[in-house]
């Protein structure tokens, strides 16, 4: 089964950037993901199992380094990487 996640993530601290890049970069790890950026948040593709793992080892990661951070996921059940928009 493959998923689609949404991921914004929001360091409650003043140096934001730098935490947000290295959540990103440890999302890039996994070649069996494909992790799409843009300026409001990070989609990230793939099997379900992988993903998960991915999600729950990076965000551990983050919330050990820096607890006071919110992370806001949306998930929708099949990999919507391809889905083009007629707008």
């Amino acid at each position: 089964m493959e998923i689609s996640v949404d991921i914004s993530l929001y360091p409650l601290t003043e140096d934001y950037v730098e935490p947000i890049l290295a959540f990103i970069k440890g999302l890039e790890k996994n070649p069996k993901i494909t992790v799409i950026k843009n300026q409001l948040s990070t989609q990230i593709y793939g099997d379900y199992d992988d993903v998960m793992a991915l999600i729950s080892t990076e965000m551990k990661a983050v919330f050990e380094a820096m607890p006071h951070s919110a992370m806001v996921m949306k998930f929708i059940g099949n990999n919507r990487a391809d889905v083009e928009v007629d707008w």
